[in-house]
Order: C-alpha cells, then sequence, then structure tokens
C-alpha cells in the first residue's frame, strides 16, 4: 500500500500550522516548525502562511485554494492519501447525516485513530505502526490493518504477547497523563478499551473545516 515516507513537519509547513503529526516532539524546542515555519521549497520565505499567495500578489485566496487546503489539512492529520480520503467521502456521501461531519466521524472510526485516541500512542503514525506490527486485536481478533473501520461497541485491547514488550510495559504512566474523549473507554490495567459511540462534531478536532472540505467535492 502506498504511503507517505517524507518529513512530517514539512506538511505542517506547508498547511501553515502544527498538526501535531509526531506526538509529543511537537511541543518541544526541537519541532520543526517553530524554527522554520514558512512554506517548504526554494521560494519558501516570500510564501506567506499555508495559502501560497506569494508576494506581491492580490493578498486574497481563492475559494478553490482554501477548499484545497481544507482538504489537504485533513488527510494529513489523519494520514490518509488521495484515493482513500475520496473513498471515505464518497461513503458519507451515501449515509444519513450531515456530509462533512459523517466525514469526519469516519476518519475518527480509523483503527490507528481509536488506539491514537485511547492514548495507547503518542502520534496517529505511532498508533498506525503498532496496528500495522499487529500488537491490538479487536474484538479478541488480531488485527494488522490501521485503515479497519471500528464500530459501537467493538473492543481493542492490546495482544497478550505483547504485553511483555517494553514499550506496552512503560504505557501505563505514559497513557494516563493522557485525556481520553467521551466517546471510547479504556481500562489501563489491562491497556484495552472500546467504543461506546460515533464521537460528536466538538470532540473532534476543530481546526478541521468539513464545510470547505464537501465544496471541494462538490465542485
Amino acid at each position: 500500500m502506498a504511503r507517505y515516507i517524507g518529513p512530517d513537519c514539512k506538511l505542517c509547513r506547508r498547511e501553515g500550522e502544527k498538526l501535531f503529526l509526531k506526538g509529543e516532539r511537537c511541543f518541544t524546542p526541537k519541532c520543526a516548525f517553530d524554527r522554520r515555519s514558512y512554506v517548504p521549497g526554494a521560494h519558501g520565505k516570500s510564501v506567506q502562511g499555508g495559502g501560497g499567495q506569494r508576494r506581491g500578489g492580490t493578498g486574497r485566496e481563492s475559494d478553490y485554494a482554501r477548499q484545497l487546503r481544507a482538504k489537504q489539512k485533513a488527510r494529513r492529520v489523519y494520514g490518509v492519501l488521495e484515493r482513500q480520503f475520496r473513498r471515505y467521502y464518497g461513503i458519507a456521501l451515501h449515509q444519513r447525516g450531515l456530509t462533512g461531519l459523517v466525514l469526519l466521524q469516519t476518519l475518527e472510526s480509523r483503527l490507528d485513530n481509536v488506539v491514537f485516541r485511547m492514548g495507547f500512542a503518542s502520534s496517529r503514525d505511532q498508533a498506525r505502526l503498532l496496528v500495522s506490527h499487529g500488537h491490538f486485536t479487536v474484538n479478541g481478533r488480531r488485527i494488522d490493518v490501521p485503515s479497519m473501520l471500528t464500530t459501537t461497541g467493538d473492543q481493542i485491547a492490546v495482544k497478550e504477547g505483547s504485553l511483555k514488550t517494553t514499550y506496552f510495559k512503560e504505557l501505563p504512566a505514559f497513557a494516563e497523563a493522557r485525556n481520553t474523549p467521551m466517546w471510547v473507554s479504556r481500562d489501563l490495567k489491562n491497556l484495552s478499551g472500546s467504543v461506546l459511540r460515533l464521537p460528536e462534531r466538538a470532540e473532534i478536532d476543530a481546526n478541521l473545516d468539513e464545510q470547505l472540505i464537501v465544496e471541494y467535492y462538490s465542485r
């Protein structure tokens, strides 16, 4: 499966804001965005913000540019490539409810995101790696597909054999400091949790603009 293998910090710089793709590192002075917040590329310092407006331009970002940036930001936050993101939009389009909200709920339902939300990983990238290495089970079955969509009632747990590894032995102390949203539950003693319901809009990242994403695909 195709995946992005470039620097995560370059994605934050392109969007003109921190997307917190590298977990705890984003809160330290080592964060590349704090040192070089301009857009990457040969002419990065002449570009104002993430919208791509170059020096000497009109200063007004087009509607298409704003829609594109909203879509790209959501893709990068969840670590999804274009073809897969378009498929998620198609799923949302054919379900009842607000298309934009259903799209975000679908993205939140990915197994790697649920593992991240439960505090079992410091970033979605790390959660994706842990899942792909087969460290988690869903309803008692070992799963190594990070893009698997979970549903209400699904039980997620660290595989029994993985509990002996150094990472998972130290995980409870790390995870205890992280808050979990109300739509998931977790048991730090047994390193398990469950999906209680779909997240509400207020429980999803506020810096994502789902309406602009819908407008982009509705052109």
